[in-house]
């Protein structure tokens, strides 16, 4: 079998004495496109910073094509990081910055092309997310959909071999979310890039992902394909897949004592 891109071995990380993650393994395939699911607190962000190098884990092993994360000199850190696309959610555009230098400033900031080379880059990315024409547009005259597919251009701007993806479709109308979904979908599979994707949604991201894995407590609780997702009986997956306010996951916060004893204290 060859190398994974990613691979996570026993990995455990806390912020301080609160323990987020704890002995997280999986891999993800060169090529796959694996979504990471889980409630809120779950610590799905958390593994895209460990992923990014941003944080070290407290103990086990980020792989990146079989070699150690932590083991990178500052020139193969500077390099991978280069080598990766993230969409933040919402976007993340510079707001004082028209269209045409959101996506043009990887480029600058990484390469040494002419302007005019970017200039044509720049109008090409557009074009694949199907907004060529608004480069002098700035991201306030934009809607939520249109900013979401110019940050989509700039994520793409340097053809990574990593695409990251954090909450993707958070506060976009269904025909939105369809566009920003299919673009996803058709640019990572084009590009040939490993994809890593963290969202809530079930619908969409389940037609797009080769691979799940689903976080539950700090801990893997599934890891698997689109459709042994759906058949799981695991009551963590089945809860998320419903909805149901009923389950291993209480909307109730866990405090130490109860109403009536609060009340005759």
């Amino acid at each position: 079998m060859s190398t994974p891109f990613i691979e996570f071995r026993n990995v455990r990380f806390a912020y301080g004495e609160r323990e987020i993650l704890r002995d997280i393994s999986f891999a993800v395939a060169d090529g796959d496109f694996a979504a990471i699911m889980g409630g809120s607190g779950s610590g799905k962000t958390t593994l895209l910073r460990l992923m990014t190098g941003q944080i070290r884990p407290n103990a086990g092993e980020i792989l990146i094509h079989g070699k150690a994360l932590s083991d990178f000199t500052r020139d193969e850190l500077y390099d991978y990081r280069r080598s990766m696309g993230v969409l933040f959610q919402f976007g993340a555009l510079f707001t004082d910055l028209s269209v045409f230098d959101n996506v043009a400033f990887p480029l600058r900031e990484h390469t040494k092309l002419p302007e005019s080379v970017i200039r044509d880059l720049v109008i090409l990315k557009l074009n694949a997310v199907g907004l060529r024409g608004i480069e002098k547009l700035m991201p306030a005259e934009l809607s939520g959909g249109m900013a979401r597919r110019v940050a989509l251009a700039r994520t793409i701007a340097l053809d990574p071999a990593l695409m990251l993806y954090d909450e993707p479709f958070t506060g976009l109308d269904p025909i939105s979310l369809g566009v920003i979904a299919h673009l996803i979908s058709r640019l990572t599979r084009t590009l040939k890039a490993t994809g890593v994707m963290v969202t809530h949604d079930i619908g969409k991201s389940l037609e797009l992902v080769d691979q799940v894995i689903f976080l539950a407590q700090g801990e893997i609780v599934f890891t698997g394909s689109p459709a042994q997702m759906q058949n799981t009986d695991l009551p963590w997956v089945k809860q998320f897949i419903s909805g149901s306010p009923d389950g291993p996951v209480e909307y109730r916060y866990p405090a130490p004592t109860t109403l009536q004893q609060d009340l005759t204290a």
